[in-house]
């Protein structure tokens, strides 16, 4: 039985004009001049007081935190910024999700609320067997996500991969002693998931299904 744990920012959903907007506003609130659009999608993965520590070092972090959630609830529901889907995740997901030998699991620095928003949009609650956020987890790289995900199921490192866009992602499967996988569509460059130790990049969802299927899932 194979563990299957995804990212959702840049991995499942092309959230980015939604992040950039929402981290806008938050410095806007703050009276604070914007980072550009690339430092924005550099701490996609971070839990957001994480983010804007990274972001804003000297800034109130938790306060500036709390107004990106505000911008996020207002900006729900605004066709301006929706979040799509990226082209094959439903299709791979879904098909995942109706194997007997495959658990899926979600690590995400959103919050649950964000994540059950997701699962409102496309019904996939039942297919995750294990939620990890940022409410109840250390921020990545830290591995308690990847832990937790497994204890909670009672895979082991070995029969376990991450899928992630990030260079947080991969860092935190492999403190977690876990398998990685990077995916090219996302915020961070493929090289940079290499070098933190991602086991392969997929191009595509389709290239993804193969690649889970071409080794087994602690294979590094």
């Amino acid at each position: 039985m194979k563990l299957v744990i995804f990212d959702v920012d840049g991995t499942i959903v092309d959230s980015q004009n939604y992040i950039c907007e929402a981290g806008r506003r938050a410095f806007i609130a703050h009276d604070m001049a914007p980072p550009s659009r690339e430092a924005m999608l550099s701490i996609v993965g971070l839990s957001l007081v994480t983010a804007f520590e990274t972001l804003a070092p000297d800034g109130p972090c938790e306060s500036m935190a709390q107004s990106y959630k505000d911008a996020w609830h207002d900006m729900r529901g605004d066709p301006r910024w929706d979040d799509p889907l990226f082209p094959g995740a439903r299709e791979t997901i879904e098909a995942l999700a109706a194997r007997e030998d495959v658990l899926l699991g979600i690590a995400t620095g959103k919050s649950r609320k964000g994540v059950m928003q997701l699962f409102e949009k496309t019904g996939w609650e039942r297919h995750f067997c294990t939620v990890q956020t940022a409410d109840g987890n250390p921020s990545k790289p830290a591995p308690g996500m990847v832990l937790a995900a497994m204890a909670e199921t009672g895979a082991a490192p070995h029969d376990t991969v991450m899928i992630g866009d990030s260079t947080y992602d991969i860092l935190m499967a492999r403190a977690a002693g876990v398998a990685a996988i990077g995916v090219a569509w996302g915020y961070h460059a493929p090289q940079a998931l290499l070098d933190a130790g991602a086991r392969e990049i997929a191009q595509d969802y389709a290239a993804l299904a193969a690649l889970l299927d071409a080794a087994p899932a602690g294979a590094r």
